[in-house]
């Protein structure tokens, strides 16, 4: 079977929905099947990632945001990210697939709709849609959304009535090492020292969060045997000054380019400060307590779902970093029934099968 992705990544959009497309086109691979992407050339762009995991990458040409079409009555609420207007961006797309048609084409953008989607179907069999909001019309025959408390009716009017729907964490897309390091993670959780905190604000972290994070550190109790690993991406424009930050911290802190070992990173860490985006599942299926930062307003239905269960702490707003990341890790210290609680509940949410779920879906 032949799959084709149109996904990006950008200083703007992070690098979460390449990523987990990836994972999915990594499962499909495994079984067999062929697998290309269509990327436009953002600033903060993952085609390098694609093409070292081994998948062709067809390019668009970088942003050329057309004046005005972003404020338009039909625009999405994400049009911007697009770089273009939907029907420039469907015109590429059409002419650089060639004559080549494939069994399935994966959306995953935030600024397509049902106009796009449906100007590809000359080109492809099905249609399937990753997405998190629920705020717009898709023309496809699979949606999936990961997000905890998504209901299928949030979908109702917005998909056809033959497209069939995941919907929850059990379908979050995790590559399969985190499976592998579950069970280990899990037992780790029984004995509740905070002895290593594991810091991932995504692979961008465009505004420097992660430096006000260190900041907010050092006014914490943190026991003297602590240590911090520090993860960023390769194209986050404050790892410099980050590197510099972690010279000076309390505790010893590392900071590390492009892990390619999260899974083992997650399972080793006794507590997580992370963003509110596609890494929660992660840090569930391995049971890992976590400080959740909303960074974008995309982000709020997974911390709101999260927080509700149990399954993390939730900092809403950037601005409350200094007060709250020490208040919270007072929380998780002087409570360990607390702790092993939070662990619990996040590990019982996700369990790392969801490419498993999802391939099968797709007849692969």
């Amino acid at each position: 079977m032949r799959f084709v992705f149109r996904v990006d990544a950008s200083l703007q959009i992070g690098t979460g929905h390449v990523m987990r497309c990836l994972t999915l086109a990594d499962a499909l691979r495994g079984k067999g099947a062929v697998c290309r992407f269509v990327c436009r050339e953002h600033p903060g762009n993952l085609l390098e990632t694609i093409q070292q995991r081994g998948f062709a990458v067809l390019l668009l040409p970088a942003a050329t945001i057309a004046e005005g079409y972003a404020s338009e009555s039909t625009a999405t609420a994400y049009a911007a990210w697009l770089g273009t207007d939907w029907q420039t961006d469907a015109t590429q797309t059409l002419n650089i697939l060639g004559d080549v048609s494939d069994d399935w084409l994966i959306v995953d953008h935030y600024a397509l709709d049902a106009r796009w989607e449906r100007s590809m179907r000359d080109k492809c069999r099905r249609i399937m849609v990753i997405d998190d909001l629920a705020d717009r019309e898709h023309d496809c025959e699979l949606l999936l959304d990961q997000n905890l408390g998504r209901q299928a009716a949030d979908y109702l009017n917005r998909v056809p009535t033959t497209c069939k729907l995941l919907i929850g964490p059990k379908f979050a897309l995790l590559r399969p090492e985190f499976a592998a390091m579950r069970d280990y993670s899990l037992v780790r959780r029984s004995n509740p020292e905070i002895r290593h905190i594991l810091i991932s604000i995504g692979g961008v972290d465009k505004d420097n969060v992660t430096g006000r994070i260190l900041e907010a550190l050092k006014l914490s109790a943190l026991p003297a045997n602590c240590r911090i690993t520090v993860v960023m991406g390769m194209t986050a424009p404050w790892l410099e000054m980050v590197c510099c930050l972690s010279k000076d911290m309390p505790w010893p802190t590392e900071v590390l380019v492009g892990a390619s070992d999260m899974a083992k990173l997650m399972a080793d860490s006794d507590l997580a400060i992370g963003a509110a985006g596609s890494t929660s599942w992660e840090r569930c299926c391995l049971g890992l307590p976590t400080l959740m930062l909303i960074l974008a307003d995309n982000q709020r239905a997974v911390a709101r779902g999260l927080e509700h269960a149990g399954a993390a702490y939730v900092v809403q707003d950037v601005g409350e970093i200094m007060e709250a990341i020490p208040r919270l890790i007072h929380a998780n210290l002087a409570s360990p029934q607390q702790y092993i609680a939070m662990s619990r509940i996040a590990a019982n949410i996700v369990d790392g099968q969801g490419a498993i779920h999802l391939i099968n879906q797709l007849g692969c």
